[in-house]
């Protein structure tokens, strides 16, 4: 059995038609038993009379097997003086040394009782004298189907049979339609899968719940769809890439092929050109390379323990003259009594510089850019932040996504390929630490790193 419906189909099944011959069971044993003593109830008081009284007017215990012989037209045992609705195989007389004159078994008269069986027994007394002893002895199974308490018995056990053969019934048909209900969306789950394997990426089921399987069917959908849009944004990244390697490659074939062919005669014009395009070239490698490493956690890091301050001077000397050229403003402000940090210090330098690039790109003349370090949360920050155009809410969560350019201003900027952040991204977080950033349009943008401080505990 293969099919999980049918599985659950038999486990409900099998758990109705549990529960259902159980309750029968139990109510048809505790039906008779109350039953039985209802009866033997009813009836205890006015034996106990009549046979005192048959005593009396006997002086012996001969005969009373004759009194309580079932009459042949409708089964009741008669008296002289009553009609009993009990039956003789549920008691037995005995007298008064204990033997047994009329017993429930033809086979026990004559046995003699022990002291222990009579104290079971009610006493049977004339004149304060104890001349015999009844002994009810209940027999749940032996009321006859031709007498009115085996009919309602038999009525009473019908209608069981009847409750719990409908019982499971129904267990059965709410079961299969359970199980068909819970197992139809790991069906289209099941499909959804098949279709991503096939290269459907982004395909979506419904969500039909709010249980474990709606969850389920909604984390599919997130996860088909981040494969979608993460491949759209491979693709579109080979697709930049490409188009970034192609333009330098084009001017250095072409001055190349001039060159050779002698249509154009050497110049230093023209060398610091392909000199140019071929940075371009390897800066493009490098960032691959490095993109590359991280992804598959092999990027090599040399740890140091450094102070924030030393960090953020580097950086700032690092762009002062191209800040200066641009009449933007360098400020640092470093919180006092900072602990050290432990970092690669030339992959955090690159984080850095390609934060400070990026804030001296889009700052206008007469900006400002604050290099600041602080303790945020029990960890060191290092910010980067600018007044400059900012970026908008829309692009804002996928500014750290390799090759993404989504401000046409931000396109093809002095050969950039779009990975820099991406890489600062990558870099952060294979020493420990996370990057986040915040802007509004035409107000600026400002970069957090944290990063854990490399106290000693």
């Amino acid at each position: 059995m293969r099919s999980l419906t049918q599985k659950l189909t038999l486990a409900f099944l099998l758990v109705g038609l549990t529960g259902a011959l159980l309750v029968a069971v139990l109510v048809r044993r505790y039906t008779q038993r109350e039953f039985g003593r209802l009866i033997l109830d009813q009836n205890q008081q006015a034996l106990v009379v009549y046979l005192t009284r048959y005593y009396q007017t006997q002086g012996s215990w001969q005969g009373v097997d004759s009194v309580f012989r079932p009459s042949a037209d409708d089964g009741f045992a008669r008296g002289p003086e009553t009609r009993w609705e009990i039956r003789r195989n549920l008691f037995s007389i005995a007298d008064a040394n204990g033997t047994i004159v009329l017993g429930n078994n033809p086979n026990a008269v004559g046995r003699k009782l022990s002291p222990a069986d009579l104290r079971k027994g009610i006493p049977l007394e004339v004149d304060n004298k104890t001349v015999g002893w009844l002994l009810f002895t209940p027999a749940l199974d032996r009321w006859r189907p031709n007498t009115p308490e085996g009919a309602f018995l038999l009525g009473v056990n019908r209608a069981i049979f009847l409750s719990a053969l409908a019982a499971t019934i129904i267990a059965l048909v709410l079961g299969g339609i359970l199980a068909y209900t819970l197992t139809s969306s790991l069906r289209e789950l099941t499909h959804a899968t098949h279709e991503l394997a096939q290269g459907k990426l982004g395909y979506q089921v419904k969500v039909r719940s709010q249980d474990e399987l709606g969850e389920l069917a909604a984390s599919f959908n997130q996860m088909s769809a981040e494969l979608a849009r993460s491949n759209e944004l491979r693709r579109k990244m080979t697709a930049d890439i490409a188009h970034d390697l192609r333009s330098p490659l084009s001017v250095i074939l072409g001055y190349s092929e001039a060159l050779n062919d002698g249509k154009l005669s050497p110049s230093p014009e023209m060398f610091a050109t392909l000199h140019t395009e071929a940075k371009h070239l390897s800066r493009l490698v490098d960032d691959l390379k490095t993109l590359s490493l991280a992804d598959a956690g092999e990027l090599p890091l040399n740890y140091q323990d450094i102070s924030p301050d030393i960090l953020l001077k580097r950086a700032a000397n690092a762009h002062r003259v191209q800040a200066e050229n641009k009449g933007i403003t360098i400020k640092l402000e470093i919180a006092p009594d900072l602990p050290r940090i432990r970092v690669d210090v030339e992959r955090m330098a690159q984080v850095l510089d390609n934060l400070l690039s990026n804030a001296l790109r889009f700052t206008p003349t007469g900006g400002i850019i604050n290099l600041a370090a602080k303790k945020i949360d029990g960890q060191v920050a290092l910010q980067v932040a600018d007044n400059g155009v900012g970026i908008s809410a829309e692009n804002l969560p996928y500014i750290f996504e390799r090759s993404f350019r989504g401000d046409k201003a931000r396109q093809n900027l002095e050969g950039e390929t779009g990975l820099g952040l991406a890489i600062a991204k990558s870099l952060v977080e294979a020493q420990g630490g996370s990057i986040g950033v915040q802007s509004e349009v035409e107000k600026g943008t400002t970069f957090t790193i944290l990063l854990p401080s490399g106290e000693r505990m």
